[in-house]
């Protein structure tokens, strides 16, 4: 995640974009399919999380984009485990272990990682 900027060069650039709707915010990668691996999305963020999770996005994409495999998976923080599973569109979609809300845990993963965020 060269100068946080959301883009991954291993092979190609990978970019985070994202769309407002009426369940909150949508991010999306694109790039991660030129080399072989699903898309990762989000939905429904609140906008406040918006910053802090297009940087998440770019750290997974880096840490798949950067092994060219796709685990379960991911722990990419102190205490920050990051479980992915597929999608309907067969994106990738990261979420929570098992037994934690939703909400507070994308809050907390943005906390953990970027500790300046304050959200």
């Amino acid at each position: 995640m060269p100068g946080g900027t959301g883009e991954v060069r291993p092979e190609g650039e990978v970019r985070v974009t994202g769309a407002d709707g009426p369940d909150g915010l949508t991010l999306r990668t694109a790039g991660l399919t030129a080399g072989g691996l699903p898309e990762l999305r989000v939905d429904g963020l609140p906008p406040y999380l918006g910053q802090g999770w297009a940087r998440v996005l770019a750290a997974v994409a880096e840490r798949l984009a950067a092994s060219g495999d796709v685990p379960s998976e991911l722990v990419i923080g102190p205490d920050v485990v990051i479980c992915l599973t597929s999608g309907a569109d067969g994106t990738l979609v990261p979420g929570p272990p098992p037994g934690r809300d939703l909400d507070e845990w994308r809050r907390d993963v943005v906390l953990r990682l970027f500790p300046e965020a304050r959200v």
